[in-house]
């Protein structure tokens, strides 16, 4: 039989050498006489050996005094054991704890903080606030940018009074507070201001002042932390307008600026990190040093239970009566006539299950959903379902929240019932998590849901899935190490849609696709299905910083297109050499996802030398800007005067202004040496007496188009809610131009216009005979045809009517040009001309 330990271990052990010398030890120290009664001992003892007798009771009382001084030695060990049992179950079951100070942890991060915490966080804080600067605009700020951002030197100070810990349904939460006073901060934004300042003002932002109580909960068994403030925390900031630099403005204070940029922060904090919303801090064993910048999950809402109307919505008072902890639910409302359905919400995508009727539903529904970070917020709106109203109710809501870890592993957490928390941990991509996460604010009813993190992105090009690491070769998200100056071109391939939505009450679907990246714009062709395919493939030059691809779909309709979803995906970190083929969810309704094959290229020099290398003397670009359509109004009348300048690196045309109208028609041919700049187009609004106003604006992508080929194309205006411009681009070579007409051959386009007007008009004459011949025989699946074909005849006299307009303006353009020219070279005819 093995010793025990503790107390009864020491008394079985009472000749061993360790606990002799214990007791030595505290005998020596409760009786400091002892050295002194030895001597004495030792003397009496050598008396009654050698000179008389005592009695025998002597060393009997000297066996009952060593036994009573080891009996007094071993209870005070059980006393202190029990006292240290004692403690440590105060500390783990009282509802609060002593104030412990906790100077040594401020003196640390006073260390840590300039070389480590500063610039870890700044890096990530700068990124957050661009975001939300992004989001959020004030009235007087038409775009804001940030410029440079610095926490200081200065850390903040934790727990000033001390900490303490408490205990919450089985939880440890240590509180502290928090208190960050700093003047070292250094936060520069540069502001476009809008209308009636108009121009440039650069905001510094040099002082802040939180505070608050903070309170943390480790869960997992230590391998994360989750924090969050108590109540909305004290939140100064310090504002300085300065001057210089790329400025316009006087350094004067704008108005309403400081106290939107208080409210800006104060409502960040309150939606992520004031009670019950809590962030997390995790500590993997394993650090991989992977930044994770997006990700795919499967979302699979499962069922809900006790939805009652009593407990879900209504009064207090009938909550609690319907909800009593006896146990006895025969109180309920049956509800069995009660529909809901579940909205599934991340970031600005949301998706919708079918509505299931009674008090325990049943969906079992999955979506594919898009994050845009390394962590993400799921929310889930439970809904009351009533075909009789247009609007339905809502019932209650509840939240999950992921976050990547170092080890390439993902945690899930979610406000449990009276705000407990519920974690759970997935080991790797593609491993099932199921939750039953209680709604928000109700006493009863709850939400089973299954998610599945299918894959998480980095910025190196890299991602994970399934538990394996997969080598840098293809991904959507993250920063990008290659730059715009590089000569990559991204391929996007938009080539089919499933399920779009339609607000056409005729169930009628004529979707296309506007993609926007940076200033160039692009649209698909027109489909007539709810699962269209395109198959169409579309050239953007690359933009680093972070710039997602923008994507609109819209259904053509009679009285204007309609917005149908719409989508944003980062391209940077794309490896060259691969295709990535995804689905992408449409946000802002409740179907509908678009498929895209991205592709980076990179163009080399000889490549380049072709088409956007050419110089001066090898080329030119020949723009015709042609019409414009669905202008804004820009006058009080409900009409414009439009004219478009173009910008073409340091050159400036523009073309003739267009009087009281909103689809204005220029014909106007502008030449620019081809020197590979920038091609904008202004669209302006002529004003006599007031400054002229913009409606609109865009970017003309050239640099990739072929050497002596027109592109005919129609160009969304940015800037505006509507309204497109109508142009012809063409990169003139002129020794391949002459290569290419010693070389052609007779085509379709190089026929000559007296031929092919004479083919169109034959080609009506016999369109009007065979309708004809088919009304008299009433054939509708025939009539039908020919319409069809009428149709695409009457788009070819349309193409073939601009462009004969064109040439001749063109044309004349020339002849003008030609005659300056002699002119010029002759100077009798131009000293004549110049005397007349």
């Amino acid at each position: 039989m093995s010793r025990a330990r503790g107390p009864s271990g020491r008394k079985r052990g009472f000749f061993n050498g360790e606990g002799a010398m214990e007791f030595f030890h505290h005998l020596m120290a409760e009786k400091p006489l002892l050295p002194f009664l030895i001597p004495l001992a030792l003397i009496a003892w050598t008396i009654e050996r050698w000179v008389f007798s005592f009695s025998n009771w002597v060393p009997l009382a000297v066996a009952v005094w060593a036994t009573l001084q080891y009996g007094s030695y071993q209870r005070q060990l059980i006393v202190d054991d029990l006292n240290k049992q004692w403690r440590r179950l105060i500390t783990n079951t009282s509802p609060e704890t002593p104030l412990e100070p906790c100077a040594w942890l401020n003196k640390l991060l006073l260390e840590v903080w300039p070389n480590y915490f500063n610039p870890k966080l700044s890096t990530k804080f700068s990124s957050t606030v661009n975001k939300r600067l992004k989001d959020r605009k004030s009235r007087l700020i038409e775009k804001i940018e940030l410029l440079e951002f610095s926490l200081g030197s200065c850390p903040p100070s934790l727990g000033l009074s001390g900490t303490r810990w408490s205990t919450c349904g089985g939880e440890r939460i240590m509180h502290l507070s928090f208190d960050w006073d700093t003047n070292e901060m250094s936060i520069l934004l540069q502001a476009k201001l809008a209308k009636p300042f108009m121009g440039t003002a650069r905001i510094v932002i040099n002082s802040l002042h939180i505070k608050g109580d903070l309170v943390l909960m480790p869960i997992l068994d230590g391998k994360a932390v989750l924090f969050s403030f108590v109540t909305t925390p004290d939140v100064r900031i310090g504002v300085a307008f300065g001057s210089g630099g790329s400025q316009s403005l006087p350094a004067t204070e704008l108005p309403g600026v400081s106290s939107w940029l208080v409210k800006i922060f104060t409502d960040t904090l309150v939606r992520t990190m004031v009670e019950p919303r809590r962030r997390c801090i995790s500590l993997p064993p394993v650090d991989l040093r992977k930044k994770a910048v997006g990700g795919i999950i499967y979302v699979t809402v499962i069922s809900a239970r006790k939805l009652y109307r009593s407990s879900l919505k209504g009064s207090p008072t009938r909550r609690q009566h319907s909800c009593s902890t006896n146990g006895s639910f025969g109180e309920h409302l049956t509800d069995k006539d009660m529909q809901t359905f579940v909205e599934v919400e991340l970031e600005k995508l949301s998706r919708k299950t079918e509505a299931r009727s009674g008090s325990d539903p049943q969906w079992n529904t999955t979506f594919n959903m898009i994050l845009h970070e390394d962590t993400g917020t799921l929310r889930f709106h439970l809904y009351e379902y009533n075909p009789s109203h247009v609007k339905h109710d809502y019932l209650a809501s509840c939240e999950v929240k992921m976050k990547y870890v170092a080890d390439d592993s993902t945690t899930f957490w979610a406000i449990g019932p009276d705000s407990r928390v519920l974690a759970t941990h997935a080991d790797f991509c593609g491993k099932e998590v199921e939750m039953v996460i209680p709604f928000e604010g109700a006493h009863c009813g709850e939400l089973s849901v299954r998610l599945v993190l299918k894959e998480w992105m980095f910025s190196d090009g890299s991602h994970s899935s399934n538990s394996y690491h997969v080598r840098p070769q293809q991904s959507l998200y993250g920063p990008s190490n290659f730059l715009a100056s590089t000569g990559r071109k991204i391929n996007i391939t938009v080539v089919e849609g499933k399920d779009l939505p339609t607000k056409d009450k005729n169930g009628k679907c004529d979707p296309y696709v506007k993609l926007q990246y940076g200033k160039g714009l692009q649209r698909t062709r027109t489909a007539h299905s709810f699962n269209p395919i395109w198959n169409q493939k579309f050239e953007f030059d690359e933009i680093a910083g972070g710039e997602y691809l923008k994507l609109k779909c819209l259904t053509e309709d009679i009285f204007g297109n309609d917005n149908t979803g719409s989508a944003r995906v980062n391209l940077e970190g794309l490896v060259e050499g691969s295709i990535r083929d995804v689905w992408i969810p449409l946000e802002k309704v409740n179907s509908g996802e678009l498929r895209l094959q991205i592709e980076a290229i990179r163009v080399d020099d000889n490549e380049g030398s072709k088409g956007s290398s050419l110089g001066p003397a090898n080329g030119w670009i020949e723009l015709v800007l042609i019409e414009a359509k669905d202008l804004v109004a820009a006058d009080l009348r409900g009409t414009s005067d439009p004219y478009v300048r173009v910008q073409y690196g340091k050159l400036k045309k523009r073309t003739k202004v267009m009087y009281k109208t909103l689809s204005p028609q220029w014909n106007q041919v502008l030449e620019f040496p081809d020197n590979s700049s920038p091609l904008l187009l202004h669209v302006k609004d002529h004003n006599a007496l007031l400054p002229t106003s913009s409606i609109g604006d865009c970017a003309v992508e050239y640099q990739g188009l072929p050497p002596n080929q027109m592109f005919d194309k129609w160009i969304p205006l940015q800037g505006v809610k509507r309204g497109e411009i109508h142009i012809q681009i063409t990169r003139r070579v002129p020794e391949l131009d002459k290569r290419s007409s010693l070389d052609s051959r007779p085509s379709l386009d190089s026929e000559m216009p007296s031929n092919r007007a004479q083919k169109i008009s034959s080609q009506m004459k016999q369109m009007m005979i065979k309708f004809q011949s088919f009304i008299e025989d009433c054939n509708l699946e025939g009539l039908a045809t020919a319409l069809s074909e009428l149709e695409s005849l009457e788009d070819l006299q349309e193409e073939y009517m601009v462009q004969l307009e064109t040439e001749q303006m063109l044309l004349i353009n020339k002849i003008k040009e030609l005659g300056q020219e002699f002119l010029s070279s002759s100077p009798s005819l131009s000293r004549r001309s110049s005397g007349y």
